[in-house]
Order: structure tokens, then C-alpha cells, then sequence
């Protein structure tokens, strides 16, 4: 039988939607075909944006047996296991750091598969036709290594066999134990944790916001236009830019992931006022974006938690992923977990070096993760 060969495509759309989706079958939305395909077609990525496609596929005698996927980087914005210490590094002693091979979703540091295969293989079995092919590519475009973000143990442990260098953050999840209702899970607090919980939802109940949860088809085309009117609006203040999505990427969304979005819309009378968008699989809802027509006093927090948090328990979820960062979501029951990351710089002389700062940073994650759990709401237990 002859070699697997590696080969890296430039447009999902030139690799056929059932091969590629037949290769990541765990229900994980954000590597579907049609998910990337939004991204691509809708102008969220490729030219300008710094994000150039570069899918790397693996095939045996014309048949799709792995598939990562795979970009260029000319910046580390939208990545969110953050490199600039590297950068500035490189930077100071007059090196080129970008361009940078990355295995990752853009803009989502949600766990998940970063590697798909054909049943009957293991990442161990074909990572080494990838680290073949990602050294040639990145010889080829003058990169100064290559990245893989938040994937899961199995394709971690096969990095680091081939010498590629974990680094390690914490993330804020709420998990289900079994909840039959919202009552069960806010027994689990303390009397004054709890009535705080309860006092900012009746702050914006009394305020006049009602909810709907919006998915598949009743998540309308004008509702996603309006949706992405709030999004870039948060973005603008928060950030003075527009975000990264485009307008074209949340309808295309709406076409190819109908089945994965969920949508908690905000209304006051008849006008919607905010929203939060999620994607869903069979066992986890994540918390992807935000926004909002006016600042009101708690809404973030009931859209972007509350509701989420009720719609698992009603739908029997194991696990709610808000999204990167945000202490404050300890105090509202969500619990502190490693999310990882690997990398592969060629530059020699760093070595030893960013080495030593990603196991001190390692170390301040274990420490910082232990500090959160003290912070959580929960009664005590034991």
C-alpha cells in the first residue's frame, strides 16, 4: 500500500462536506464543514484578516483518512491561548515571529477535536505524516513554528510525543450534576450567594425583559441581521473595532449550523434588545457571542449564563462553556478548568528559555485554578 500523502487545501469547500464531516462525528460544532464553510464564504477569514486557509488533509489512496484544520497567521488576534510574550520575544531580538502555522477554530477557545480521522486510527498513528508536512509548509512560507489550541488530551498526548510543548489556561464551565430543575442547583449555594443570584434576575425581570430561545429555522434571517447589529455594537464600544465576524458569516450560520444555534433573545414590549448566541451538541452548550442595544443593570449575565444555564438543565446538557476568561462567573456557579494548548518554535535559542516560562505558567494555572475553587458559591459540601 503506498505512503498516506499530506496535502494542504486552501478553501473547505474544495474538500467534500461528507468526507470532512465523516472524520469528526462527536457532534463537536465547530469543526462541521458547513461551521468553517460560514467562516470562509462569509469573509470572516482569508484575505485582510489574517487568517489565511491552509486545511491540512491526509489521504491513502485518494480516500480522507485525517484532516486538521489549519491557517496561516500574520497576528495572534482571535486565537485566545495568547502568544504575545513569544512575539515581543522574537520582536526584541529582531526575529520574524509571524507568519505562524495554527491547528485551531478561529475566535473559539472551546475544547474539542482538532484532529479528525477515520475510525480504526489513533492521532499517535498519523501525527508524524502531519509534523512532515507542517515542517515543509513552514519552511516553505518562512514560519516560525506551528500551534495547536484548546484540543483534546488524546491529540495532546500525541504532540508532545512528537516534542511539541504544552502550555496551559483555566476556563470557567458550569457543569450539570444531575439538576432537575434550577432549584436543584441553586440549593447548592449559600443563603447569601443565593440571594444574590436571585436579586440580579429579578432586577431584570422587573425591568421589563422577557426571553425567548430561538434555534433552527426560528432564528430568522432579520433576527440574525439584528442580532449582528448588537454584536457589532458591543464590539465597537468594548473593543473600537467591529468585531471579527461578518454579517454574511452569522446568515450563512443560519443556513449551513440551524441545528447547532440557539439563541437567547431579549425583548422589551415588542423589540428585541439583546442577545446571546450559542452552539450546541449533543452534551454541551457554548456561549459564543453577545450584544446588546443599551447597557441594562445585570442583562449580560442573564442572557449570557442564566438562560443557559436553565436551558441545559431542561435539556439534560452535561456541561455549559461560557467562553474565555470572566471570574465573576465563579460567583454564579461555573468551575474552574485546565484548557490546553501545544506549540513548536524552530528557533533554537528560545528553546530552553519559553520552555521555562510555560512550566512556571503551568505552575500559576494549578495555583490559580485551586484559588478559584475557594471562590465558588457552594456550601460547603464535605
Amino acid at each position: 500500500m503506498p505512503s498516506p500523502e499530506l496535502v494542504f487545501i486552501p478553501a473547505i469547500t474544495q474538500i467534500d462536506a461528507n468526507h470532512w464531516d465523516a472524520l469528526f462525528t462527536d457532534g463537536y460544532p465547530f469543526t462541521r464543514h458547513g461551521f468553517l464553510r460560514a467562516l470562509e464564504q462569509g469573509g470572516s477569514l482569508g484575505k485582510d484578516t489574517g487568517w489565511l486557509v491552509q486545511h491540512a488533509c491526509l489521504y491513502q489512496e485518494e480516500r480522507l483518512i485525517a484532516a486538521m484544520p489549519c491557517y496561516i497567521k500574520t497576528h495572534s488576534y482571535g486565537e485566545y491561548l495568547f502568544d504575545w510574550a513569544f512575539a515581543e520575544a522574537y520582536q526584541r531580538h529582531q526575529l520574524a515571529y509571524y507568519p505562524k502555522l495554527v491547528c485551531a477554530i478561529p475566535f473559539t477557545p472551546a475544547t474539542g477535536p482538532r484532529l479528525g480521522l477515520v475510525p480504526g486510527y489513533q492521532p499517535a498513528q498519523v501525527m508524524p505524516w502531519f509534523e512532515q508536512g507542517l515542517l515543509a509548509l513552514s519552511e516553505k512560507i518562512g514560519a516560525s513554528g506551528y500551534q495547536c489550541l484548546f484540543c483534546e488530551s488524546g491529540l495532546g498526548e500525541a504532540l508532545q510525543s512528537q516534542g511539541w510543548q504544552p502550555r496551559v489556561n483555566v476556563q470557567f464551565h458550569w457543569l450539570n450534576r444531575g439538576y432537575r430543575h434550577m432549584d436543584d442547583f441553586l440549593a447548592r449555594f449559600s443563603s447569601r450567594k443565593r440571594k444574590n443570584l436571585l436579586k440580579e434576575r429579578a432586577r431584570v425581570q422587573n425591568s421589563g425583559i422577557r426571553f425567548t430561545t430561538l434555534s433552527g429555522d426560528a432564528i430568522t434571517p432579520e433576527v440574525w441581521q439584528q442580532f449582528y447589529r448588537f454584536y457589532r455594537r458591543t464590539y465597537q464600544k468594548r473593543a473600537g473595532h467591529n468585531g471579527y465576524l461578518t454579517q454574511k458569516t452569522l446568515l450563512l450560520w443560519g443556513q449551513y449550523c440551524r441545528d447547532q444555534c440557539v439563541l437567547f433573545a431579549a425583548w422589551q414590549d415588542q423589540t428585541m434588545v439583546a442577545g446571546a448566541l450559542c452552539f450546541r451538541s449533543h452534551n454541551t452548550l457554548y456561549g459564543r457571542y453577545w450584544g446588546c442595544e443599551q447597557e441594562l443593570e445585570f442583562l449580560h449575565f442573564e442572557a449570557c449564563y442564566y438562560q443557559g444555564i436553565e436551558y441545559c438543565i431542561e435539556h439534560g446538557l452535561a456541561r455549559f462553556d461560557a467562553g474565555a476568561q470572566g471570574e465573576h462567573k465563579l460567583q454564579r456557579g461555573f468551575e474552574p478548568r485546565l484548557c490546553y494548548g501545544y506549540f513548536k518554535l524552530f528557533e533554537r535559542g528560545f528553546n530552553d528559555a519559553i520552555a521555562d516560562y510555560c512550566r512556571r505558567e503551568e505552575e500559576q494555572m494549578h495555583h490559580y485554578q485551586a484559588q478559584c475553587r475557594q471562590q465558588l458559591p457552594f456550601k460547603n459540601e464535605g
